[in-house]
């Protein structure tokens, strides 16, 4: 999904540039930075976390958790990076304003909220927002391709955990779609208008579906792009000042 120069060059800045990867938050360091998640069973699971350039001890900054799609499972805690919101982190690395989570999802599994990794993503959100005393009313969920599937599923689970979410080009369930109206949920939905038809068809049915059943919803779709759909919207600063805007207590103030 994402050209080997970039892979190599982003991990060369990973690993040698930015040598004080560190355990703790008060520790001045800034950037992307290894952490680790030890799970019921007393398992290690290895994950990175962007700490904004601004941050300080004491201030209560947005969270985000990115789920990858498929090409980027793996157990190397690399290349959840390459692809999607990790390309526009360090574009964007100097005034970026979130603490952001990004787990790796292991080989031949998914993001789906039953799953086990889902779990363990949800698990190192809630260690990095501990750590970092991040603002609980601002979380918000994002994900592309098969993260986009399970950011629907994890959203669907509980629409109120949460001030939005963005999925890409995933595969929704259309019928979630009263449950997020209900939730007064943003959602901003991404897509490509060439990508596989079936994605197409699904994203734009559960557009439909949310716009009948009076849901807080925006669905882009652009034209002449295929699966790819990431780049664009990732790479697009307007989505991230509307991240900003939205909160849990927003949506919560809105429900009948």
């Amino acid at each position: 999904m994402y050209p080997a120069a970039w892979k190599w060059s982003f991990l060369i800045a990973f690993l040698f540039l930015a040598p004080a990867i560190t355990r703790a938050a008060d520790a001045g360091t800034r950037g992307f930075q290894s952490r680790v998640f030890v799970d019921a069973e007393g398992a290690k699971h290895p994950f990175v976390v962007f700490i904004p350039a601004s941050y300080q001890p004491g201030q209560h900054p947005p969270v985000m958790l990115f789920l990858h799609g498929s090409g980027e499972r793996g157990a190397n805690n690399i290349d959840q990076m390459m692809a999607g919101i990790g390309p526009a982190l360090w574009k964007r690395k100097a005034k970026f304003p979130f603490v952001v989570v990004l787990p790796q999802c292991r080989r031949d599994s998914n993001w789906l909220v039953d799953g086990p990794d889902a779990q363990r993503a949800l698990g190192m959100l809630r260690q990095v927002q501990a750590e970092f005393s991040t603002d609980p009313d601002r979380v918000i969920l994002t994900g592309l391709s098969m993260g986009g599937s399970g950011s629907w599923s994890i959203a669907a689970r509980d629409p109120g955990a949460w001030a939005a979410v963005v999925p890409m080009c995933g595969r929704p369930d259309l019928a979630s779609a009263a449950k997020f109206a209900a939730a007064r949920l943003p959602i901003w939905n991404f897509c490509g208008d060439k990508d596989r038809p079936e994605t197409v068809k699904a994203n734009r049915d559960m557009a439909e579906a949310l716009r009948q059943a009076g849901a807080n919803a925006i669905y882009t779709e652009y034209p002449e792009v295929g699966h790819n759909c990431w780049d664009q919207a990732y790479g697009t600063d307007g989505l991230y000042v509307w991240m900003l805007e939205q909160s849990r207590s927003k949506n919560a103030a809105k429900r009948p």
